[in-house]
């Protein structure tokens, strides 16, 4: 990943920023997004340390003019892009019944709509280019589903479906798309579970842990590497058996 650019969305905290951390220790220059900037500042304080360049942004991925407006900064400013990586996402989750239709719209324009706009954009440079890597972060739920959960599993499966699809358009452009679908991870939105949710998840996953937001990194780092260059149109699950 040395000297190669990456872009990657949702960036500031989180599996992002584990992502981005993983990235810039291989070498590898940065373009981020996130929604507040504060959250970004301090998350190039802690990237700084890698010597690599590092493109901030604040950006509402789900909004066309905001999503090309950071893609075509971001690849001036890097000279390039070899990687995208769309992690930006939102949860509004509850039983259908009580779901409001802002609540349905948000999640699906965030999650979906939102990397729909980001590869739209970045693939214009990567055709030119003829090479580039694609890694879409979905989840267990859009493979499995999930009661309480409607519209982000709905988001996560369609990110999937994008995936496939984009994986047959590109393929003979040497641009590989892939996904990644982790279980549950121990962030900021997991640790605010009941204790009782997380014995009675944890009750279900046959390692018998939550993934650390580094596993999910270096699942990303693997396919978007040489090692990884046979592998097109997947979903690498990441969840500790939760899902077989």
């Amino acid at each position: 990943m040395e000297n190669k650019n990456v872009i990657i969305t949702g960036a500031s905290r989180g599996i992002g920023f584990e992502i981005a951390e993983e990235f810039a220790a291989a070498g590898a220059n940065l373009a981020i997004c996130a929604t507040n900037k504060n959250a970004l500042d301090e998350a190039v304080k802690k990237l700084a340390r890698h010597g690599v360049k590092v493109f901030t942004q604040t950006v509402n991925v789900a909004d066309a003019g905001q999503a090309e407006n950071f893609v075509n900064s971001a690849i001036a400013y890097l000279g390039g892009v070899d990687v995208l990586v769309n992690n930006a996402g939102v949860a509004k989750d509850n039983l259908i019944v009580r779901m409001n239709e802002a609540d349905w719209d948000t999640v699906l324009d965030v999650n979906l709509k939102g990397s729909f706009l980001m590869c739209k954009y970045v693939l214009k440079y990567m055709m030119k280019e003829r090479k580039g890597c694609i890694i879409n972060i979905s989840s267990v739920v859009g493979e499995s589903g999930n009661a309480g959960q409607v519209n982000y599993s709905a988001s996560k499966a369609g990110l999937i479906g994008l995936t496939k699809s984009l994986a047959k358009e590109f393929a003979s452009r040497n641009i590989r798309v892939n996904a990644v679908a982790p279980g549950f991870v121990e962030t900021e939105m997991t640790s605010k579970l009941e204790e009782k949710v997380k014995e009675s998840v944890l009750a279900t996953i046959p390692l018998k842990r939550f993934a650390q937001a580094k596993d999910i990194a270096k699942a990303v780092m693997f396919l978007a590497g040489g090692d990884a260059s046979y592998i097109t149109g997947q979903v690498l699950a990441v969840n500790g058996g939760l899902y077989i």
